[in-house]
């Protein structure tokens, strides 16, 4: 019975971390720029499997009663735009992230830096672009820095003041091919070597009074927790079940 113990038990562990990732999904249903994941599993062994009769040791198959999660990939399929009408609201039409910098800490260490597709930008009191709650926007001389919010950001990237001076340029990149690419919170991702990314090519255009919607499927998602919730009681109640013929049979074998 222990075989159906593990077996029982790795579903309910498989399908705990997917209603995790699922729900966490659509959470973010209304992030900018968020990004779906998907949990996917894999066997934990290999197990050969033989009939043993007298001598007889004869194969007869293999097996792989347990799986447990081995990665949880980010899809990274594009999403629509949707019109805001707020000057500090951008985003990328095509590849490419922007990159945001967290302020110092208290020892005042550069904070650290981040790739994200959310374009909700604002202002602090010093004229900083910013990403509300994470750092600031960087351009390719630092942080960007605005006088008013009477600016325009032209399809490349870079940001004009009202007499149509330019400020600065947006710093846009995109890791290169075969990058690992590591989800953090709140749409926010960093690779292994930040400054090995690449510039962006002159395919991607930045559109200003736009934010980027999650690439979240609404009807998709919930259909998938039916699924895994489904999947997550059906395991709990094999391993109910095994339990108690476990106490039957020792109950039964005690009493004889």
């Amino acid at each position: 019975m222990l075989r159906g113990f593990y077996t029982a038990a790795s579903g309910i562990l498989s399908q705990q971390r997917t209603l995790e990732v699922l729900t966490n999904n659509i959470a973010n249903l209304n992030t900018p720029g968020f990004r779906a994941s998907r949990v996917v599993t894999s066997t934990f062994e290999h197990e050969l499997l033989t009939r043993i009769e007298g001598e007889n040791t004869g194969r007869i198959g293999t097996g792989d009663p347990i799986r447990l999660v081995s990665e949880v990939p980010t899809r990274f399929d594009p999403s629509s735009l949707e019109e805001t009408g707020r000057p500090y609201d951008l985003a990328i039409d095509g590849l490419g992230y922007f990159n945001i910098q967290a302020p110092e800490d208290e020892a005042g260490n550069e904070g650290a830096q981040y790739l994200t597709r959310n374009g909700n930008f604002d202002v602090d009191e010093e004229g900083r672009l910013n990403l509300p709650g994470v750092g600031f926007v960087l351009g390719e001389n630092g942080p960007i820095e605005l006088e008013s919010a009477d600016f325009t950001v032209g399809s490349d990237g870079t940001l004009y003041d009202a007499a149509g001076d330019a400020i600065d340029k947006l710093l846009l990149t995109i890791p290169p091919e075969g990058t690992e690419i590591t989800q953090l919170q709140n749409g926010l991702y960093r690779t292994e070597d930040m400054e090995a990314n690449e510039p962006v090519d002159e395919s991607t255009q930045l559109v200003q009074g736009w934010i980027e919607r999650s690439n979240i499927d609404l009807n998709r998602e919930y259909t998938l927790v039916i699924e895994a919730q489904r999947a997550f009681q059906a395991c709990s109640t094999a391993l109910q079940i095994i339990d108690n013929i476990d106490q039957r049979a020792a109950t039964q074998i005690a009493s004889v």
